[in-house]
């Protein structure tokens, strides 16, 4: 480990030390009040209740006329499979240009909890990917992308972290990076190593954090040397890609169609 790391694991453990109730699992109660607020009024797509750990959780399940694949979409923090930002565009959109999407529920917890809260929760987010990718293997989709947002994405790389990229067929991340003040990345990305195609793509009115860190990024995503990856900025775009959701879903759209 070198210095930098130690600092920020050393830092991280006074954190969950100094007093503060740090949540060990996701505020279920307020998962199951998120889906009763959507669940009667989505427009597109069904819900689809899977489980993971023994609990059910919501997925929004909507499928494209003789799909090219199938992705799975995580939302960033403290929101909901069907987010108006970013996550309802690209969910419904990218069905229109030939992917079905599957929309995972995300742990979440209070709405005040910031990034060094939830890196006690990220495993909860592996069993809810396995279950997505599993279920969309089962409706006979040869290839499945991992599309995730923000926190969404630390949950991802976490997961591909401890158990690798072999059950995926490419990743988009979207804002990667983002933490709060005072709170730097626990882990290193691991976009050096991954195998499946890459796109890296962020806002240029991004986070400070997604910005600056898009450099190592992409020199991470040429180490690892996939022809099919590249990153991307979203010129008139934010961390949520307010109001974005057309072009958000073309430059999504078009990376995927070269990749056949």
């Amino acid at each position: 480990m070198n210095v930098k790391s130690s600092i920020i694991v050393t830092g991280l453990a006074l954190l969950l030390t100094a007093g503060q109730a740090i949540a060990s699992e996701p505020n279920f109660e307020r998962e199951a009040r998120l889906a009763d607020e959507i669940v009667d009024v989505i427009l597109d797509g069904d819900p689809e209740w899977l489980q993971a750990d023994g609990r059910d959780f919501l997925g929004i399940y909507t499928e494209a006329d003789d799909a090219r694949a199938a992705i799975v979409i995580l939302h960033g923090r403290g929101f909901h499979p069907d987010w108006a930002d970013a996550v309802n565009p690209l969910r419904v959109g990218l069905v229109e240009r030939g992917y079905t999407t599957l929309s995972l529920q995300m742990p979440v917890l209070e709405k005040e909890a910031k990034y060094y809260d939830y890196i006690p929760i990220f495993h909860h987010a592996h069993s809810r990917i396995e279950a997505g990718i599993a279920f969309l293997r089962e409706q006979g989709y040869e290839k499945v992308v991992l599309l995730a947002h923000s926190c969404g994405a630390h949950m991802a790389l976490d997961w591909i972290r401890a158990k690798n990229d072999k059950s995926i067929d490419a990743f988009v991340g979207l804002g990667m990076g983002a933490t709060d003040y005072k709170q730097p990345m626990h882990q290193p990305f691991p976009l050096g190593w991954m195998r499946v195609p890459i796109l890296d793509l962020y806002g240029a009115n991004d986070y400070p954090a997604v910005i600056r860190l898009a450099p190592s990024r992409r020199e991470m995503i040429a180490k690892a040397g996939n022809p099919g990856s590249r990153q991307a900025v979203l010129p008139d775009a934010d961390h949520y890609f307010t109001d974005q959701g057309d072009p958000l879903v073309t430059v999504v759209a078009d990376w995927l169609d070269q990749l056949d």
